[in-house]
């Protein structure tokens, strides 16, 4: 078993017997990492297929975002698909529970906090194969990261490799041996500065992504929830203004 793809630039996506760019869908869900992931797949030559959520998150101004980066990067489709999460709760994204404001950057992954959306890496990344296989894609993209986060264990690279092993197991794609499917997750290792470095590189315009858990309703940061904090520490240490608030 090959583990995920984790480096910042993955293989060039141009090299098929026919001359054609490969595809890959790319989860993207409006914010600063996933956006940096589609212009990272972008930039290596792969068609890329944009799939966000509207799962009943309470941060929906994400997905005028989404819609933004996706045109913005000319990408060959981008599907929104609709599943409810909230029927479920468990989370302060999916449920009437308060999302935690002014926590410490270094304590935020002592425990898993309340923002955490049971399983929601896993359905997304389900969907995204079932998108792929029908595509007749064999790559997945995905923002997850493991170093500037808030504690989800569902953005640890053990999780990425079981999730890859199930995908081959699960398809036909890969049970007839056709292609390996891989889940890359290029920013894995990276810290927030290092990736809007990257995505500086690469000409992302990060006006018009959203990283808040609770925007005012105008869609401005509150810029004290975990994701705002982190993002801020991000283009304070990248040595760079945040577009988003000027």
């Amino acid at each position: 078993m090959n583990e995920p793809s984790t480096s910042a630039r993955p293989p060039s996506a141009t090299g098929s017997e026919d001359g054609a760019l490969r595809k890959a869908v790319v989860l993207v869900s409006g914010g600063l990492d996933s956006t940096t992931v589609l212009a990272v797949a972008r930039a290596d030559g792969y068609e890329c297929y944009a799939l966000s959520f509207d799962y009943g998150q309470r941060h929906l101004v994400e997905l005028d975002a989404a819609h933004k980066v996706a045109f913005a990067m000319g990408v060959a489709d981008h599907v929104v698909s609709r599943i409810d999460l909230r029927r479920f709760g468990g989370s302060a994204l999916t449920a009437d529970v308060e999302v935690p404001k002014g926590r410490e950057i270094d304590r935020m992954d002592e425990a898993i906090p309340v923002t955490y959306v049971p399983a929601r890496n896993t359905v997304f990344l389900a969907f995204a194969l079932a998108w792929a296989e029908t595509l007749g894609a064999s790559d997945i993209f995905i923002g997850v990261n493991a170093v500037d986060y808030s504690g989800y264990p569902d953005c640890r690279p053990e999780y990425l490799e079981a999730f890859e092993k199930m995908a081959n197991l699960a398809t036909k794609l890969g049970v007839e041996g056709k292609a390996t499917i891989k889940v890359h997750a290029p920013l894995l290792s990276m810290t927030k500065s290092e990736i809007i470095t990257l995505g500086g590189e690469l000409g992302v315009d990060y006006a018009l992504t959203s990283s808040c858990y609770d925007p005012h309703p105008t869609g401005r940061p509150c810029q004290a929830c975990d994701a705002c904090l982190l993002r801020a520490k991000g283009f304070e240490d990248a040595g760079v203004a945040d577009p988003l608030l000027s």
